[in-house]
């Protein structure tokens, strides 16, 4: 299943998230995260979009970010790019500093903005490096709660949510922020609710790619991929549940996990509930079998096979 295109519209709304590569960190020393700031901050000025919440960590960064007429990627090709010189400058090496693609989902900012901020905010929090959102200082929490003064951070749209009055919706933000502290990760902002680049309902996503002259593909459920892969594999679908390892069912069950791997909406969490295995060996044996296929026609075929039968 190929990744399908960025969707870019003026006035878009992302969560993005940048990694490092291999997952290794991007900051060092507190002067790099300070330079960050100094891009996000250039980048504002120069690209004329909106960021509405940050998040710093070791190895990865989390944006909420509405563009203007200048497309997304533009907008993250110029931070990352001059950011990998500095680290490169500063660390002495060469070679890249971020993962190759990062990850950008459209969010319906009605629905979703107010509760991706709080996410966002959250996760130190939730990586166990701070006991408030507040305590944190390399995200935009200090900002909101008029503590630190980013002119290029915009925190209006947000606030208004909760009150005309500064002071009062900066107490009910923070109110807001810490109702949900113990919240866990959310795969839906990882991952999106409609094929890995849209966060929102089916209304949303249809009005979306309209925009992109495009038409939102089949949602595939892991009981549907359950149920073509024990047809091509000519086994019942209680055989891949039980247990066991005899090679039909267990090179189904690696077969499900490359496909529900390629589906953005899927997840291995859910295929490991579904099929009572550990999501380390779905994971192993997913890899084991891509790796196979290299050197296997007739495998690669019957995988090509599924892939085309669940897009239909």
């Amino acid at each position: 299943m190929p990744r399908k295109p960025r969707i870019f519209y003026p006035g878009a709304f992302y969560h993005v998230i940048l990694r490092g590569n291999a997952g290794q960190n991007i900051f060092f020393a507190n002067q790099d995260q300070k330079y960050f700031f100094w891009l996000l901050k250039e980048g504002q000025e120069r690209f004329k979009h909106h960021i509405h919440a940050f998040c710093l960590m070791a190895n990865h960064v989390h944006l909420a970010i509405q563009i203007g007429d200048i497309p997304l990627s533009r907008v993250i090709q110029n931070l990352s790019q001059r950011y990998t010189s500095w680290i490169n400058r500063r660390q002495k090496r060469t070679g890249h500093v971020f993962q190759g693609r990062y990850k950008a989902i459209v969010i319906d900012a009605d629905t979703y903005l107010l509760e991706l901020v709080r996410y966002i905010h959250l996760n130190p929090v939730r990586a166990g490096i701070a006991k408030r959102a507040e305590d944190y200082p390399w995200t935009s929490m200090r900002a909101y709660l008029g503590k630190e003064r980013l002119p290029w951070l915009n925190t209006d749209w947000v606030l208004a949510q909760f009150s005309n009055r500064k002071s009062k919706a900066r107490k009910r933000f923070r109110e807001f922020i810490h109702k949900a502290i113990d919240e866990g990760r959310r795969e839906e902002f990882h991952k999106g609710t409609i094929e890995g680049r849209i966060l929102g309902d089916d209304a949303f996503a249809e009005e979306v790619l309209a925009l992109k002259g495009e038409k939102a593909g089949p949602r595939v459920t892991i009981d549907e991929i359950l149920v073509r892969v024990c047809d091509q594999y000519g086994i019942h679908p209680q055989d891949v549940i039980a247990a066991g390892k005899q090679h039909g069912p267990s090179e189904a069950r690696a077969m499900m996990s490359c496909l529900v791997r390629e589906a953005p909406h899927l997840s291995l969490t859910e295929l490991s509930r579904r099929l009572n295995r550990e999501i380390s060996s779905l994971s192993k044996a997913s890899r084991r079998l891509v790796d196979k296929s290299k050197f296997n026609a007739q495998l690669a075929s019957k995988m090509t096979q599924l892939r085309t039968d669940l897009v239909k």
